[in-house]
């Protein structure tokens, strides 16, 4: 198969799949190909040594990278058409002991999903909307890579935009999400527009909401905390374990306990994880497929108000016996059937353990979706 058609190939499936990644992995003889589908990394295929090469350098010129450097990181990014979904593209490419790695990342840029069809519990929304109706602060989201903190940024920004009618306008490197209805201002350092810049430029355009893509060093956790102290709403995500792990995070940029104080209103640290079938009672197979309820839902973790400043003033460390975390939300989850012990045991660091008082109250209160 000529090598054109082979990534097309491979494009086609990981996007019917709904892949959120595609690996490319070197072995002695060739590569694998493997797709993320739903937490699981699935073998696609292998590809021999030559076919490999060819792959790599394929889309590594379609994404405008360096074909002929194969000893140092490179990323790139690019856009293309698949079962009539636009997707975008992020590439990343670094040296192996038996040849190159290729990660591409899958962004579709379809419309974005309302806000309440994101939540596992709805409960947690209601709280996450009322903070978002404040006319200012800091509002961060944190998790893992894949956790959802873009589809959830975007849903928010444009549930602002049509129910309060707010003028959103965002910072980003890259923009992941192309929308029509948001001011988007993409990050290029080449060419002078740095976060800096960008910010300055972006309050003459008289905005009600500014989100900032992503905080990944001291500048621009300066940027957001100095945005949010103009009288702004804004949002931003951090990589960060949890609510606590932020916290900490900014404190190690240099974010003074009276700036957190002054400007944070809440921290939402997020997870994704695969609703099992409720015919089968695990993922899928081809028999329950055509009537499966399958779906991927997020749990969240909303650290706001009193809570908040008890993490603040105590380092990260409080003591706060009725605080709701992930574990908590975790344990619900499980007990009530919407995940399946191989999820639950991933994302409780392998320790399968729900307390009989856990489940008993889930059954109880029925928790649905």
């Amino acid at each position: 198969m000529p090598i054109k058609s082979l990534g097309r190939s491979i494009l086609h499936e990981a996007a019917a799949q709904n892949a959120s990644d595609i690996h490319f992995i070197p072995i002695k003889k060739g590569g694998v190909v493997q797709f993320r589908i739903d937490e699981r990394l699935l073998e696609y295929r292998t590809l021999q040594a030559e076919e490999y090469v060819r792959i790599i350098s394929h889309f590594k010129y379609l994404a405008r990278m360096d074909i002929g450097e194969h000893r140092k990181p490179q990323s790139g990014a690019m856009d293309t058409m698949i079962n009539n979904i636009n997707l975008h593209l992020r590439l990343s490419a670094i040296p192996s002991a038996f040849n190159e790695s290729l990660v591409i990342r899958i962004l579709p840029q379809q419309e974005t999903l309302s806000i309440h069809e994101l939540s596992l519990f709805p409960q947690v929304l209601q709280k996450l909307i009322l903070l978002i109706k404040r006319s200012n602060g800091l509002l961060l989201f944190t998790g893992p890579t894949g956790s959802g903190k873009t589809t959830m940024l975007y849903s928010l920004l444009q549930y602002l935009q049509y129910h309060y009618k707010r003028q959103v306008v965002t910072l980003e490197d890259p923009v992941e999400r192309k929308v029509d209805s948001l001011l988007q201002m993409e990050i290029n350092e080449k060419a002078g527009v740095t976060y800096g810049e960008g910010f300055k430029s972006l309050l003459r355009h008289d905005p009600d909401v500014i989100m900032i893509g992503e905080i990944r060093d001291e500048a621009a956790a300066r940027l957001v905390i100095r945005a949010s102290l103009t009288g702004h709403l804004v949002l931003s995500t951090m990589h960060a374990a949890d609510c606590m792990g932020c916290i900490e995070r900014l404190r190690e940029f240099g974010i003074r306990e009276a700036e957190l104080k002054q400007t944070l209103m809440g921290v939402v640290s997020q997870r994704l994880i695969s609703v099992p079938c409720r015919y089968c009672g695990d993922y899928c197979d081809d028999f329950c497929f055509k009537s499966r309820t399958f779906r991927r839902a997020g749990i969240y973790e909303i650290l706001s108000s009193k809570d908040l400043e008890t993490a603040i003033h105590t380092n990260g460390h409080p003591v706060m016996p009725f605080y709701k975390n992930l574990s908590y939300y975790f344990n619900h989850a499980f007990a009530a059937g919407f995940m399946t012990k191989e999820s639950y045991e991933k994302w409780m660091g392998g320790q399968y353990h729900v307390q009989e008082e856990t489940v008993e109250k889930s059954r109880a209160r029925g928790f649905s979706l």
